[in-house]
């Protein structure tokens, strides 16, 4: 019983941090405008750059999971997502800022397709493909609290610029990406 939990539990982090992730960023773009000395181009990559690199990796991340195992993928994958969380939030620079956001979509292509499968095939199916050894009455709970942690960490990202005059995350500011300061 203990192993699955802790490799659910590892799960519904992974897809908590790239959900919220998200939304975090985009909700960020007057502070990091500001912030980096950046005009609209390099706001726009620090967006796509997560973007292309997810798009293009993920049905690799999904065959690299299968091919090497899924539980040492998704380790691997939460420690490159990390790794480019951390170097995101050190930038000093618009450019590393990009690079590093690119990394982070990296580690979202390895980690997403390991983890969305129980939104896609079913409440168990997360944890039949990460713990094949847990009993089916767990199974139908562990994944509906693996579609809420995908939820939450949505929400928690949109919910970082609520608040007034300041969220959780970014100052609310009344002006647009494209307005000028």
């Amino acid at each position: 019983m203990r192993k699955p939990f802790w490799t659910y539990l590892a799960c519904c982090i992974a897809v908590f941090m790239i959900s919220m992730d998200n939304l975090i960023v985009t909700n960020a773009l007057p502070v990091i405008r500001q912030a980096l000395h950046t005009g609209l181009e390099g706001l726009e990559w620090t967006v796509n750059a997560y973007t292309m690199t997810f798009a293009v990796l993920l049905l690799t991340g999904a065959a690299l999971g299968d091919r090497f195992g899924r539980r040492r993928l998704l380790i691997i994958g939460v420690m490159v997502f990390t790794a480019g969380s951390a170097a995101s939030a050190l930038a000093p620079s618009i450019g590393l800022l990009i690079a590093a956001r690119a990394v982070q979509g990296v580690g979202a292509a390895i980690v997403t397709p390991l983890t969305v499968a129980a939104a896609i095939l079913g409440a168990s199916a997360l944890v039949v493909l990460l713990a094949p050894e847990t009993r089916p009455a767990r199974q139908a709970s562990a994944g509906t609290a693996g579609s809420a942690s995908a939820g939450t960490g949505g929400s928690a990202g949109a919910g970082a610029r609520a608040g007034g005059d300041g969220g959780l995350a970014v100052p609310y500011q009344r002006r647009g990406v494209t307005d000028p300061a």
